[in-house]
């Protein structure tokens, strides 16, 4: 999801400013227990129908893995991994992975998975570096899944109709929340397929986040396709994706390129665009060695994880994540993610959002607990 994040300004983390006036905001659910139930209802509920529509089973995940494996998620490449050391073995270093995009690849060969069936976690991670604001957080929770394809699915339908499969999971999630808590449900039956090569010609001057607002304001929810890469001038074409899990080089029939995407909704209290998954058709052995290259890491291709994939030992796959908390804000409409996860936040944010009727869980509340 494009942001538009800015470090230098004070507060930058807070909700945008409409959500701030007074009254403006009142919290769905207040009751903490009721929201904890509520929190579950949302997350099982879509991970069951997740499973169903795309054919995926639950395994296990790791919660760490040596930085010389390879199997880390580089995302966009420039993120510092939350690293340590075992106490006897010094020299060894584990990271924290930001995502399981690697590590999923391997499992459906670890697992033997078949073609047309996948696996999905329920994965915990740190994100050092993410923005930390209303939508990001250090803490990551997500359904991280993978599914494993033939050659002949690297396409622009086979891409679709598993997007279909997991909007109709958010969908039918949505229903079921808005019926158990008296919300409005939001979402239209059927999303809107757009690419990032289409929206720059159209509005060349836009920013990604008013190209991502345009989309959604209009339709609803959105799979916006072809993330990653730059455009003639050299600068992103819509976000970042590192060079070694989604494919965003591959030319589409349509003319563009990237057979990898964001399904992103309208988000009726924040009032613009809202990233629930990040997905995409990974790179084969030639796409992998491309992106390499452009990305200026051709170095990569000597770990393990790589060489797997270039022997032939890790198969052709399909996969993504869908932020849990993520999931949980919109569903149950809150104002910032940190009303969904006990995270960690600007202080001087934290005492402005309470005036504003914004109470985030966890530990921050402890010390006026007595």
């Amino acid at each position: 999801m494009a942001t538009t994040f800015d470090r230098t300004q004070a507060m930058a983390g807070l909700p945008p400013a409409h959500v701030l006036e007074p009254n403006a905001y009142t919290p769905t659910i207040k009751d903490k227990l009721l929201k904890e139930e509520a929190l579950i209802l949302v997350k099982t509920t879509f991970e069951e129908n997740l499973k169903k529509n795309v054919n995926l089973v639950r395994v296990t995940n790791p919660m760490f893995v040596t930085k010389t494996s390879g199997f880390n998620d580089n995302l966009n490449g420039t993120e510092r991994p939350a690293t340590f050391a075992p106490r006897d073995f010094r020299e060894t270093k584990l990271e924290v992975p930001f995502s399981l995009a690697k590590w999923k690849r391997w499992a459906l060969h670890y697992y033997d998975v078949p073609a047309g069936k996948g696996v999905v976690t329920d994965f915990r991670g740190l994100r050092c570096d993410d923005d930390v604001d209303y939508t990001h957080s250090l803490y990551v929770d997500q359904f991280d899944w993978e599914k494993h394809i033939a050659p002949e699915d690297r396409t622009v339908e086979y891409l679709k109709n598993t997007v279909k499969g997991i909007y109709k999971a958010l969908y039918d999630t949505e229903q079921a929340v808005a019926k158990a808590y008296g919300i409005e449900a939001q979402l239209p039956e059927e999303i809107t397929f757009a690419n990032t090569d289409d929206m720059i010609k159209e509005y060349p001057h836009a920013t990604p986040k008013e190209r991502e607002n345009i989309l959604c304001e209009k339709f609803g929810a959105v799979f916006f396709m072809g993330i990653g890469g730059v455009k003639a001038d050299g600068n992103l074409r819509h976000d970042g994706r590192a060079p070694d899990y989604d494919d965003w080089i591959t030319q589409r029939p349509d003319g563009g390129y990237g057979l990898n995407g964001d399904i992103l909704v309208w988000n009726p209290i924040l009032k613009q665009s809202f990233e629930i998954s990040s997905m995409g058709i990974r790179v084969n052995p030639e796409t992998m060695l491309k992106q390499l290259d452009l990305c200026k890491v051709p170095e990569r291709k000597e770990f393990m994880w790589h060489q797997m994939l270039l022997d032939g030992t890790l198969p052709q796959s399909i996969g993504g994540g869908v932020g849990q908390s993520r999931l949980c804000q919109y569903m149950l409409r809150c104002a910032h993610i940190g009303e969904v996860q006990h995270g960690w936040y600007n202080p001087e944010e934290v005492e402005e959002l309470k005036k504003h009727n914004i109470n985030l869980l966890g530990m921050i509340d402890v010390e006026n607990d007595h």
